[in-house]
């Protein structure tokens, strides 16, 4: 009984193994090509889905039909007016013939070396064929002023290419030397842009001299000001205390004035209002000039001895 249900196991067995060795799947990322003997056979496999092959003489090499990542090594390149830059750069590809793909390429480490030497040299030779100005702007759209100090900006000089510009030359021509390799670049920028750094040094230093001179305008257009704040408050303070005095003068005279004009009033009137009046006077003078502490001698024929023994 046991042998009989071998004998059924094993041509079940050959015959599932060769059914699973003749079908395989793609999923909606990848395609595929089928090698026979390391030799590709028939035309790439790119819908997903279920593709049957011969078992056990072919096999199946798999590709990302999704977009791909490059991204470039910095690199020390001089511009066309002489300035050395660091440059580091990326891009996006994608496998679109993964047959001549698997000819020319066989897998994506050697397109990555490929795509290494295509763009890095594209790259380093539109940087040489442009000055820095076209490769850090794209446009020559004028700067916003935003303070005076800021003026000089409006002579900034213009751009020839610009950056996009070239992003485009190096796109285009590595396509055009990747054009049987069965790949497109989709897209391709410069991530940085930087000086080497014994440049990079002078440039921080120039900045902070250049922002240290805005500071020092500022710094003495704010004394200035504060100065003539100061001198104006003075001036003002001067004249309020000036025109204060003056306005008290005049009140006072005034004052004074109309006080003598009473009093000259009263003494005109009659005899005993110039009596009251010279009385009055002498008391004041007398208030004004004595204390506890202070002795007077006065003759017996002095007005003040007179009011004051007529008094007591």
């Amino acid at each position: 009984m046991s042998r009989t249900y071998l004998y059924l196991l094993i041509p079940i067995a050959i015959v599932l193994i060769v059914a699973f060795g003749s079908v395989f799947v793609l999923s909606e990322t990848q395609q595929a090509i089928v090698t026979q003997f390391g030799k590709p056979v028939g035309e790439p496999r790119t819908a997903p889905g279920i593709h049957f092959k011969m078992p056990f003489v072919q096999k199946v090499q798999y590709f990302d039909k999704r977009f791909l990542a490059w991204d470039g090594d910095p690199n020390q390149v001089p511009t066309k007016d002489k300035k050395f830059i660091f440059v580091d750069t990326y891009a996006r590809w994608q496998i679109t013939d993964p047959l001549q793909f698997f000819i020319r390429l066989r897998d994506e480490r050697s397109a990555q070396s490929r795509l290494d030497d295509i763009l890095d040299g594209e790259t380093r030779n539109a940087i040489a064929s442009n000055e820095l100005l076209d490769i850090v702007r794209s446009t020559n759209r004028a700067p916003e002023i935003s303070e005076s100090f800021m003026q000089e900006l409006e002579k900034l000089d213009s751009i020839g290419v610009g950056r996009d510009k070239i992003e485009a030359a190096i796109l285009a021509k590595a396509n055009q030397r990747c054009a049987d390799l069965g790949v497109r670049i989709l897209d391709f920028r410069f991530k940085r842009v930087n000086y080497v750094e014994e440049v990079r040094q002078r440039v921080y230093d120039r900045m902070i001299s250049e922002r240290n001179r805005i500071a020092d305008q500022f710094r003495s257009e704010g004394e200035g000001e504060a100065r003539k704040i100061e001198g104006d408050k003075e001036r003002d303070l001067a004249e309020i205390q000036s025109t204060a005095v003056r306005d008290a003068d005049i009140i006072r005279g005034k004052a004074d004035a109309e006080a003598t004009s009473i009093y000259a009033s009263a003494y005109n009137k009659s005899p005993q209002a110039r009596a009251l009046y010279t009385f009055m006077k002498s008391m004041e003078t007398l208030e004004k000039s004595l204390d506890a502490q202070t002795s007077i001698v006065l003759t017996t024929d002095s007005e003040l001895f007179s009011y004051l023994k007529k008094t007591y």
